[in-house]
């Protein structure tokens, strides 16, 4: 999708302990201008709010935009890279069963479907200085903060 607007997205999410109370944080940046999204909820699961992000990431966006989506949550992005297509065949089962965050799952693959995202995974607490951000930023929102 040629001339889409280039957005890149950072997402983190935290729950202590996990389950437990959880946070979400997002941070879109396209050219000069951020845009911080947080979140939390008092039962969850760390997966739940790395999906949350996302999902509400990607809702944020106004219109159809290329996206550069940064996660270090390899349940996402291999969910996303390498899972999702076979659960769909499947009618959103896992070849063991029930799927895990199912309406998580699928508002994701909605969001998608109007955006061109690339997935990069970066790892976490290795000094990238976003990625670091979202941490701080999905750690605050666990906490009400």
């Amino acid at each position: 999708m040629p001339g889409l607007p280039l957005v890149s997205i950072y997402t983190d999410g935290s729950c202590e302990p996990n389950p437990g109370p959880g946070g979400w944080a997002a941070l879109l940046r396209f050219d000069d201008t951020e845009k911080v999204l947080t979140g939390r909820a008092a039962d969850t699961t760390n997966n739940r709010m790395e999906l949350t992000a996302a999902v509400e990431a990607l809702r944020a966006l106004k219109q159809p935009c290329q996206v550069q989506m940064h996660t270090d949550s390899e349940y996402l992005r291999r969910g996303i890279t390498e899972w999702l297509p076979g659960w769909r065949a499947r009618g959103w089962k896992r070849k063991g069963g029930a799927l895990a965050n199912i309406d998580l799952w699928q508002a994701l693959d909605a969001a998608l479907s109007t955006h061109r995202v690339e997935w990069k995974w970066v790892k976490s607490h290795a000094g990238h200085k976003h990625n670091e951000r979202v941490d701080v930023l999905a750690r605050q929102a666990m906490r009400g903060r």
